[in-house]
């Protein structure tokens, strides 16, 4: 009972900020890390529903540098800055269709979203870790940055490559200085923005969410195990890779999609 009561409070004393950890998988994330003992610090554009919160919540849109600086600032003034920051927040919520179907707008909020955002608190935050010369970054990718599906994915496919090759290079500059830097990139999860954006082209398709979640299973090329991802699953991945048992992993992108990446890697 106390190896298992240690190993779920390795994060005490650690501070971790998750960006948008009030849904979906950084909310499972979020979660996970308060199980282990961190504060969590948790930024989104929108408030939560609940009233009562097991973590501190700053609101923020991170695609503007004046309100990253500002969370910057507060979590240093109140929290002497982090340990563990996980940049969770992106979003698929572009044209369908291909190439045609996306403006310069889609393409400019695609890399604010997704690649951009990360890279502006990273350079916030990261000076308090390399000062301490402790850290971890996870950053959360995708598994369709590297099997896009150009009918769904163009813009984010693209924008989350972008940022697996900008987690590398940051990786690889920080590592000498104590700082780890992670990419995780997630198959498909059932969350509440998958359910949306199947249903959304259920709709279009004049189809029924099954047909269409089988459609796009088939489209991916099969998933082995033959469902969706739990967020929790993921988190679990997440807390793996911030604790000290992950210590000597750092520029790594870990691929959690039941089996579906179609190629040795």
């Amino acid at each position: 009972m106390k190896n298992i009561q240690q190993q779920e409070q390795d994060l005490l004393g650690k501070i971790a900020l998750v960006t948008g950890g009030t849904k979906g998988i950084g909310k499972a994330i979020t979660a996970r890390l308060i199980a282990a003992g961190a504060t969590v610090i948790v930024t989104a554009r929108n408030a939560p529903e609940e009233t009562t919160l097991p973590y501190h919540f700053i609101v923020a849109d991170l695609s503007k540098t004046e309100e990253v600086n500002q969370l910057a600032q507060e979590i240093n003034e109140k929290f002497g800055g982090v340990d563990i920051l996980v940049n969770n927040m992106g979003a698929n919520t572009f044209p369908g269709g291909g190439h045609s179907t996306l403006s310069d707008e889609h393409w400019d909020q695609a890399l604010q979203i997704n690649l951009l955002s990360s890279v502006r608190l990273d350079r916030a935050l990261l000076p308090g870790m390399l000062e301490q010369k402790s850290g971890v970054i996870i950053h959360i990718s995708t598994s369709s940055s590297q099997f896009p599906i150009w009918e769904s994915t163009m813009a984010y496919s693209a924008a989350k490559s972008a940022l697996n090759s900008y987690s590398k290079s940051l990786s690889d500059e920080v590592a000498p200085q104590g700082v780890r830097v992670v990419t995780v990139s997630p198959g498909l999860n059932k969350t509440e923005a998958m359910s949306s954006f199947l249903d959304n082209l259920a709709q279009k398709a004049g189809i029924t969410m099954e047909e269409m979640t089988q459609g796009l299973f088939n489209r991916v090329g099969g998933v082995p195990m033959g469902r969706m991802a739990a967020p929790e699953e993921t988190a679990e991945l997440v807390y793996f890779l911030v604790s000290p048992k992950a210590s000597y992993i750092t520029g790594a992108n870990y691929i959690i999609d039941g089996g579906n990446f179609p190629v040795v890697k």
